[in-house]
């Protein structure tokens, strides 16, 4: 193991990370990069940036890595940075979802924090391995699910857990692209190559890429948990390998004396007009919820009964829960990038604890890697259930 060795002053300044995956023409690394600076927190020394050694050297010069801090592979990465007294503290794997579990594997088993984009694997028998190591290894795993950490997605979840809403009756999400519509991987768009391609993908198209986004806000909120569910997955594209569409229809487990609730979760990114349309409605026995990715200071909240109401992020209502990832007054803008720094900064107190043997606040909230499982477990199912024309099928 090779973690909190530095004794002194290292111990107490930023968190030193490295990053595998996220160069030169990859998007989310450079989202995850913005995340981790955004709070001071962390602060980048080592990468194995890309599997083109040409493509990782020029990307490390670009970030401003020390030469002998970019690798040529995570493996090579995990063992070198083990043994540095200044070595990294934790990891972000920012790559395609067939590198998540081995990349990982090899840095918890150097004992090393993991940051994880998500989905956890490609398998739902790799996520439990991987559930595994995290236990044997007493390391942190964070999966970034951001939409998690947006201040009235907290609230959200804070006023269905307190009540507000009454016993849960019927869950519903959404999450509408477009940017799939035609085959654009013929055109040699990257993105869209990988997330087509099974081998590098896994099992679930449309259904891994945003499902289970949607999925892992639905049960995050909701606090329910799904007992099974029928779906419906479609390659509208001629020719391309993975779902870009998906109907599903959720039957959650029963909860204290309240009635089973029922959902439904569709995610497309075969639908002109929808750019990043995440939606959660929640309805329970005493009024509703409804929160849009696009507007995300906003949360609708309608007691039986009753006009509807505004809340608004850092405005008259607003909670603890919601405040504490609150950075700017109401009425400014915060959205993408700000999800996932409130990831980090969840992820940079964890590790702040771990450094001198504690546990973190009770406040501190960030998706792990159970909630990756969980994930798995999801498009699992989905794919079983569309195989068998839509059968009931138990996660």
């Amino acid at each position: 193991m090779a973690s909190d060795k530095v004794q002194g002053p290292i111990r107490y300044g930023p968190i030193r990370y490295g990053m595998v995956g996220g160069g030169q023409g990859a998007f989310i690394g450079g989202v995850h990069r913005i995340a981790a600076r955004m709070d001071g927190e962390f602060v980048l020394v080592a990468g194995a940036l890309s599997s083109n050694p040409e493509r990782a050297k020029a990307s490390a010069e670009e970030l401003g890595l020390d030469p002998e801090r970019s690798y040529a592979s995570y493996a090579e990465m995990a063992k070198a940075e083990a043994k540095r007294p200044d070595g990294i503290e934790a990891v972000s794997i920012v790559t395609p979802n067939n590198h998540h579990f081995p990349a990982a594997k090899a840095f918890l088993e150097a004992g090393i924090h993991v940051i994880c984009d998500k989905p956890l694997a490609t398998t739902l028998a790799e996520a439990k391995k991987l559930t595994a190591l995290v236990e044997k290894s007493g390391k942190l795993f964070v999966l970034t699910h951001n939409y998690t950490a947006y201040p009235m997605v907290r609230q959200a979840r804070e006023m269905v857990a307190t009540g507000a809403l009454g016993d849960i009756r019927l869950v519903q999400v959404e999450y509408p692209q477009d940017w799939l519509t035609e085959d654009v991987s013929a055109e040699g768009n990257k993105q869209a190559s990988w997330r087509s391609d099974p081998k590098q993908a896994g099992a679930g198209g449309a259904t891994g890429d945003i499902g289970t986004h949607a999925y892992n806000l639905a049960r995050f909120v909701s606090g329910l948990e799904l007992d099974s569910l029928a779906a419906d997955l479609d390659a509208f594209v001629p020719g391309r390998l993975l779902d870009d569409n998906l109907n599903v229809l959720l039957r959650f487990r029963a909860k204290g004396n309240a009635p089973p609730a029922k959902g439904m979760l569709w995610a497309s990114q075969v639908a002109p007009g929808h750019e990043n349309g995440l939606k959660l409605r929640i309805y329970g026995s005493k009024g509703g919820l409804e929160w849009v990715q696009a507007d995300p200071n906003y949360l609708w909240h309608t007691p039986f009964g009753e006009p509807k109401r505004l809340l608004t992020r850092g405005g008259a209502g607003a909670l603890a829960s919601a405040n504490r990832l609150t950075r700017i007054p109401a009425g400014h803008p915060e959205g993408y990038l700000e999800g996932f720094a409130n990831i980090y900064r969840e992820a940079a107190a964890a590790i702040r604890a771990a450094r001198n043997g504690r546990k973190p606040s009770k406040d501190v909230v960030f998706p792990t890697v159970h909630d990756g499982v969980e994930g798995m477990a999801f498009i699992e199912a989905c794919v079983k259930s569309s195989k068998k024309n839509g059968a009931w099928t138990k996660l």
